[in-house]
């Protein structure tokens, strides 16, 4: 966990002083583990965490987790008292949400104020307010004993990219519907990993969101150079379940789309597509004892077949992204082969693939 610990200190240190950190731990944290990561980050100097869903929320409280914890997704009327008997805080993104709640906690007589963060829709088109005048309506509202207005926040579209132009746009926005408001809530938040690593000059609030940055990877693939020292806090790696010698002429997997050219040694590896590991990663490679093994054949649901350069034991580890000896596959390396985001291959590693925490 030094590593995360790490990135949460490079970016804390590029911010104006009590700065703070909430760390983005949705969809398991981003495949990593959601509570032992949220546990790590506020050890590292997190102020909360955020969460996609109540249900994470939820979990986060079960085991212990009491800082803030923020939902950013839309939380159904009907569960929000839910979060507030938690005290989990929930994003609102327009008038009728608040007015709703507003009526169901006078006639249920709920007591325990609802922590709120107003959501502004300043162009990335999910959820949020995009007018001044309903913005003070909802503030006005949350004067109401059965809220208190906690934080405000956007989230930008094109912060990763070399063009400015539409981040200039949002941020036109951002600052019009912020520069409106009489008093502001104890946090404001604009800045995503983005915005946190390149455009720390724009940051006209008190409170950054670490999401992919904090797991040491680049939002923009390749775009931009990263500008703070980051470093991946995760590598996935298996071990050989299974070794053989295959004849040239044999064939490999799924649609015999793999023959060898000549006699070779083959390992069998327990991962597959089920873990997360896509099919489409089919002639891509994996690391074993520091050199690069070609994936044979299809990517199966359970199991994948790689080409060694010599026999090696049962119980050999195997690197699908990571470090081995002088080489190392990132996260990123996968995604460009596979065609899509590191995003998406964190978090598709399934629940299935057990999680060790070291400290490195």
């Amino acid at each position: 966990m030094n590593a995360l610990q790490n990135n949460i200190i490079a970016q804390k240190a590029a911010l104006p002083a009590g700065s703070k950190i909430l760390a983005v731990v949705k969809a398991n944290a981003y495949g990593n583990g959601l509570v032992p990561v949220a546990q790590a980050a506020l050890r590292a100097g997190a102020t909360g965490t955020c969460v996609a869903i109540l249900d994470e929320g939820l979990e986060l409280r079960d085991q212990g987790v009491t800082s803030l914890i923020l939902v950013l997704g839309i939380t159904p009327v009907e569960y929000a008292h839910v979060a507030a008997e938690n005290n989990i805080s929930l994003t609102v993104g327009d008038l009728d949400w608040l007015q709703q709640y507003h009526h169901l906690a006078q006639v249920n007589n709920w007591t325990v104020p609802l922590k709120v963060h107003l959501g502004l829709d300043t162009g990335m088109g999910r959820i949020g307010f995009t007018s001044v005048d309903q913005l003070h309506q909802a503030v006005e509202l949350l004067k109401q004993p059965e809220f208190e207005f906690e934080g405000i926040f956007t989230h930008f579209a094109t912060a990763d990219s070399e063009d400015h132009t539409y981040f200039q746009k949002q941020v036109a926005r951002w600052n019009k519907m912020i520069d409106s408001l009489k008093v502001k809530p104890p946090y404001v938040h604009m800045a995503n990993s983005a915005t946190g690593l390149w455009h720390q000059d724009t940051i006209t609030a008190n409170t950054v969101r670490m999401g992919i940055s904090m797991y040491g990877l680049n939002p923009s693939g390749r775009e931009l150079p990263l500008s703070l020292p980051i470093k991946p806090v995760s590598s996935l790696i298996t071990s050989i379940s299974f070794v053989k010698q295959l004849r040239a002429g044999e064939s490999v997997s799924y649609g015999a789309t793999y023959t060898a050219q000549e006699d070779e040694w083959l390992a069998t590896l327990p991962v597959g597509y089920a873990d997360g590991y896509e099919r489409r990663m089919t002639g891509f490679h994996v690391l074993v004892d520091g050199q690069i093994c070609p994936i044979a054949g299809r990517v199966c649901m359970d199991q994948m077949m790689v080409r060694l350069p010599q026999k090696y034991p049962v119980g050999t580890p195997v690197v699908l992204f990571g470090r081995s000896g002088d080489k190392e596959i990132t996260a990123t390396d996968v995604a460009d082969y596979a065609g899509t985001i590191n995003y998406e291959i964190l978090t598709n590693i399934s629940r299935r693939v057990r999680r060790i925490y070291v400290d490195k």
